[in-house]
């Protein structure tokens, strides 16, 4: 998902999302054990709830996290959102093939698209926080998050973080996973820019604390990393 459903026709358009599935795994190395312990997580965060609802943010894809998730809960359902069409018909291909069509509700939008006063157990939103602009846009889709969420709701939340210039044998290496795949010289640096290419993850993993503690969440945890990526898990603050 990124920060507009404009941007996201764009960016990730038809070719994009067909190829979707294979580069994404290339270029993050453990996007399923990333997705499954996002699962793990959320469902070892709300043992006690038999019948959960679950809100994914930027969905659009291999519908991964859903897939895992459904899988540990058979009575949970989900909310789907990405306003990508092509990405989330991939992700809803994935869906139906599970068997999981009847407890996921797939809405093409960003998550202003969500009824304002859907509430939800938990929320997962994998690879979105990189795609949006500036920090104004950041915070304000961490405080949209909170918004639909009960009073110490989990969020888990995955993406790029540090500025990719800050890390150069980071890059070097990011670029070696394209060569390990068969990639040649042209087509890695065609891969990489395509990859930057309207990025701007949080700066440091102190931008990524502020973000969940300045709006609404607490401290966030982080339970998986891979070069710029990094998943953390948090709660909504309790209300006084």
């Amino acid at each position: 998902m990124s920060d507009t459903p404009a941007n996201s026709v764009t960016k990730f358009d038809q070719s994009r999302a067909e190829e979707y599935a294979r580069q994404s795994r290339i270029a993050l190395a453990g996007y399923d054990a990333c997705h499954e312990l996002s699962a793990c997580m959320v469902s070892a965060s709300l043992a006690d709830i038999s019948q959960a609802r679950i809100l994914v943010v930027g969905a659009g894809g291999t519908a991964g996290e859903i897939i895992a998730l459904a899988g540990l809960e058979p009575d949970w359902s989900f909310v789907a959102v990405d306003p990508s069409v092509p990405m989330l018909e991939a992700a809803q291909e994935n869906i139906a093939n599970a068997g999981l069509a009847a407890r996921v509700t797939c809405i093409t939008g960003d998550l202003s698209s969500v009824a304002g006063d859907a509430v939800f157990d938990a929320a997962i939103m994998i690879g979105v926080l990189h795609h949006l602009p500036g920090d104004v846009a950041k915070r304000d889709i961490m405080r949209q998050l909170a918004a639909h969420l009960k009073d110490g709701a989990p969020l888990v939340v995955a993406g790029n973080y540090r500025a990719y210039q800050s890390q150069p044998l980071f890059m070097a290496a990011w670029a070696r996973r394209w060569k390990m795949s068969g990639a040649q010289p042209d087509e890695i640096r065609a891969k990489m820019d395509r990859i930057l290419q309207g990025a701007e993850p949080p700066v440091s993993q102190e931008a990524v604390d502020t973000l969940f503690t300045q709006n609404g969440f607490e401290h966030p945890t982080q339970f998986f990393a891979s070069l710029f990526w990094g998943a953390w898990i948090s709660r909504r603050r309790l209300m006084p």
